[in-house]
């Protein structure tokens, strides 16, 4: 009698977010198979960076909006907390604010429920914000509605990028192989932007066969836009932490 092939899962995270959901996979008995669409590096150093370093304690309250951006910020001061412990902190989302307990960060507001900016601005304190200061700490561009509605209720906001996303120029033939033999048996998603980059990375070379592999994603919104792009079999994933992708990778593996 001959093994069963294992499931080949193939895996989008940027390399450095990865290596949590692999391993989880892997100790599934499954096969991950890593293929970064999108990095995240740190921002070029500029003389706004220290500018905005030197004003931390002005603001009333910093929004990290990621883990990542937790990790560019500090970085970007060298791994030194206490011009952060000057501010009241809010978080967007519960890996978030693991992050930021984790670098020793006392972590103010963050939803109970949810994960993204509406659950945020439910809490009491984000109503009556009027004549406050936030500082939102996020990678380029993203959470201009989280900044909109704040400024709608009187307070002043101002961004500080400490990340930037780049594609890749990842080889994308190995992958491609593996589409065209039908081996993969499921790929995860954990962006909107990975997904766009991961069509546009293979589609020219297997678009049928890369439209009929089952997805796994994370929200309403990229099960539309998955939708939208052709996929066929669209799995929704209970949330964004890889407890909850790997629980919906189980389900999908399992046929159930």
């Amino acid at each position: 009698m001959t093994n069963a092939k294992p499931f080949l899962v193939l895996v989008t995270r940027p390399v450095h977010q990865a290596h949590n959901l692999t391993r989880m996979i892997e100790s599934r008995g499954w096969q991950a198979v890593p293929f970064p669409v999108l990095e995240i590096v740190p921002r070029p150093r500029s003389t706004n960076e220290f500018e905005m370093l030197e004003k931390l304690q002005y603001f009333d309250c910093l929004i990290f909006v990621s883990a990542n951006a937790v990790n560019f910020a500090l970085q970007a001061n060298n791994g030194k907390i206490t011009p952060f412990k000057q501010c009241k902190i809010a978080s967007v989302g519960k890996a978030t604010a693991r992050a930021l307990e984790s670098a020793g960060l006392v972590v103010d507001w963050v939803p109970e429920a949810g994960f993204d900016s509406e659950a945020l601005l439910t809490l009491p304190y984000f109503h009556g914000v009027e004549g406050r200061s936030f500082l939102i700490v996020r990678g380029e561009g993203g959470r201009e509605k989280l900044a909109d509605t704040l400024r709608e209720r009187g307070a002043a906001v101002e961004y500080w990028e400490v990340y930037q996303r780049i594609r890749p120029q990842s080889d994308v033939q190995p992958v491609v192989d593996l589409l065209k033999r039908g081996e993969l048996s499921l790929i995860t998603v954990s962006s909107g932007e990975a997904l766009r980059n991961l069509v546009d990375m293979l589609s020219s070379y297997a678009k049928p066969e890369l439209m009929s592999v089952p997805l796994v994603v994370i929200s309403e919104r990229m099960k539309c836009l998955a939708e939208d792009i052709g996929f066929k079999r669209i799995a929704l994933a209970s949330g964004p932490d890889d407890e909850a992708i790997v629980q919906k990778v189980t389900t999908v593996c399992n046929g159930e």
